[in-house]
């Protein structure tokens, strides 16, 4: 089984869309989005509307929860409510329910998906050895999955050890040995210093995790920012994968 998984999305169409494009060339049997498809960017609806369409299985990020009002925006950064606070203002009915009918966690094919880690599955960050390895120790899967920090990782468990780290573009995992905690990186809002998007192939058949990266307008979407009114630093980020 090959799967394209995708994650942190954050209202970004024109990354999406070229996503979703390169993803068509690729044979695969289904798509997993692991959350955050609003927040941040200037095109909600069409994230929503385009992964209800493609997305064979998707999770609720923070972002799409603090949206619908199920956890409070002053969890948030200034410039994460500002936008959240907006893309309120301008999510259709369609949206909101879609993102309601979402969950934090899933288990399929063998993986375990969570948007933000096994500890906490909306908050939690896994960016460092301890929270990677106890994620994998809390977990039975072979392949764990996570988002929400939209940084691309590999790391596998090994001698008691989290071993591994950031996954760039072109990075290949053997998931033959061990067990695997994997990131596919932000689609929308990349933040390992490459501002394109990023996503990830999942070959289960092959024990394969290849991490992809693709250039978008992202001129587009800093465009459509600033026309909305959103924060400044929010369209300049974009540019430097931060």
């Amino acid at each position: 089984m090959r799967v394209g998984v995708i994650s942190d999305i954050h209202g970004n169409a024109a990354a999406l869309e070229t996503v979703l494009e390169a993803l068509e060339d690729e044979r695969l049997d289904a798509i997993w989005c692991l959350g955050d498809l609003v927040g941040y960017g200037p095109d909600p609806n069409t994230c929503c509307e385009l992964v209800a369409m493609r997305a064979d299985l998707c999770l609720v990020g923070n972002h799409d929860l603090g949206v619908i009002g199920s956890i409070p925006l002053d969890e948030f950064s200034p410039d994460a409510a500002a936008a959240a606070r907006w893309t309120e203002t301008v999510l259709t009915d369609y949206s909101r329910s879609y993102l309601e009918s979402l969950k934090p966690t899933a288990t399929v094919n063998g993986a375990e998906l969570y948007h933000a880690s096994p500890r906490d599955p909306v908050w939690d960050y896994v960016l460092s050895e301890p929270v990677a390895r106890e994620s994998l120790e809390i977990t039975a899967a072979p392949v764990v999955m996570v988002g929400h920090s939209h940084v691309p990782l590999a790391m596998i468990l090994e001698n008691g050890r989290a071993n591994g780290g950031l996954a760039p573009g072109g990075h290949e995992a053997d998931l033959s040995r061990g067990r695997w905690l994997l990131n596919p990186g932000s689609v929308g809002q990349p933040r390992d210093n490459d501002p394109r998007a990023a996503y990830l192939i999942l070959d289960l058949d092959q024990h394969r995790a290849s991490f992809m990266r693709v250039t978008y307008p992202v001129e587009r979407t800093q465009a459509e920012i600033r026309e909305r009114g959103l924060p400044e630093t929010l369209a300049q980020r974009l540019a430097l994968g931060l």
